[in-house]
């Protein structure tokens, strides 16, 4: 009896995780660059305040499947341009299709750092760059560095690239949505959440 509940619960989050992935993406959507604390609603490109050097992005990117959402950190330069950028996000640790084929059911070995397509432009479907003080960053860098040394597994309907990137804002102070939104949501949503 127990074995049938718990088999019927993991098909019934598998379904979840499946009907949320059904819809499709948009067109790529605008950048979208606020200060930590306040929206300034300039899409990228506007000027910023040369005070304000350090940022971060939470990015989401075209895939095959339904796509990838991670963080880009760094500095930039006067014009908003990145200097030396460093991703991280949650993914199966394989390029092989099967890990990520098991982790729809099974927790499979993540790993935290950049994959292909995170820095090309022409797979960004949604970004939201938020610009930092340098105490804003050292702390929101600290936390990024724990969360990816304690990050051993990815599993698609409780520890994937949306519940981890957004345990990113939430240590930031930011409301997330839904992780099982597709990658292209839940950075709109996020954004739309905090930066209204």
């Amino acid at each position: 009896m127990t074995l049938g509940k718990s088999h019927a619960s993991l098909i019934a989050a598998f379904a979840l995780v499946l009907a949320s992935c059904q819809s499709e993406d948009k067109p790529p959507q605008p950048r979208y660059v606020s200060d930590y604390r306040g929206y300034t609603g300039a899409p990228e490109g506007a000027t910023q305040r040369s005070e304000k050097l350090y940022f971060i992005e939470f990015r989401s990117r075209y895939a095959l499947s339904y796509g990838h959402t991670y963080v880009i950190f760094g500095r930039t330069d006067k014009s908003g341009r990145m200097i030396n950028p460093e991703v991280a996000g949650l993914a199966p640790a394989s390029k092989d299709a099967a890990p990520y084929v098991l982790g729809h059911f099974l927790p499979v070995p993540a790993e935290t750092g950049a994959s292909d397509g995170d820095l090309e432009e022409e797979y960004r479907s949604a970004s939201w760059r938020v610009k930092l003080t340098e105490a804003e960053y050292q702390k929101t860098v600290a936390f990024i560095r724990q969360l990816k040394a304690k990050s051993k597994f990815w599993q698609a309907t409780v520890n994937n690239c949306n519940a981890w990137t957004g345990e990113i804002a939430k240590s930031m102070g930011y409301k997330t949505p839904p992780i099982w939104l597709r990658p292209q949501q839940y950075i709109t949503e996020l954004r739309e959440m905090n930066a209204g």
